[in-house]
């Protein structure tokens, strides 16, 4: 079976990471793990109240197949976690690695970004972390970018974002492809 870790913090962009957890969960038998720095509840921008399974401190790369981070305002409020190690170790294993919106930013700081295609909300979000080599990468104005497990997406595209990190584990097959095709046809026309 395959498992997804979601990190979660305060302030995270509740619509982000959603459709890519219901899809998994529901439509692909996936097992989809909420995390928190310290497992406690953590509170959306939408104030949705979530309950983790799992603090940060039990998200490995041994134990799971992707790590998917939401963005929202803890990077603004400066309170952001900092997932250098985490990021380094999905992609050193070879495992997806995702970030949308502020957590693009987020994996830039790591340094993960340097070497691959990737995206996010604006490269000058990413030119703030000094960590952050990769601008020769950065592919403007795309909604999502998948390189190897590596997928980054715009805080406005949580549908192209949640089928590439499907089609990254191998799970974007005709009925995820069913279910989810019909998200996108709103940006359409």
């Amino acid at each position: 079976m395959t498992r997804i870790a979601i990190a979660l913090q305060n302030d995270f962009a509740d619509w982000e990471p959603a459709l890519l957890m219901a899809a998994a969960r529901y439509y692909l038998d996936c097992d989809v793990v909420t995390a928190s720095p310290d497992g406690a509840p953590v509170v959306s921008m939408g104030g949705l109240k979530v309950t983790p399974d799992i603090g940060y401190d039990a998200i490995s790369a041994d134990a799971f197949d992707a790590l998917v981070i939401p963005g929202g305002y803890a990077w603004e409020k400066g309170v952001a976690y900092d997932f250098t190690d985490m990021a380094t170790a999905f992609r050193d294993q070879g495992k997806v690695l995702g970030g949308i919106c502020a957590a693009a930013s987020a994996l830039a700081a790591t340094g993960v970004l340097n070497t691959v295609a990737h995206t996010g909300n604006a490269l000058a979000s990413h030119q703030r972390y000094p960590t952050y080599l990769g601008a020769a990468h950065y592919v403007d104005q795309a909604p999502a970018v998948r390189d190897g497990g590596i997928v980054t997406a715009a805080g406005s595209s949580p549908d192209t974002f949640a089928i590439e990190v499907l089609k990254a584990l191998d799970l974007y097959g005709p009925e995820a492809e069913a279910e989810l095709s019909s998200f996108a046809a709103e940006h359409r026309g």
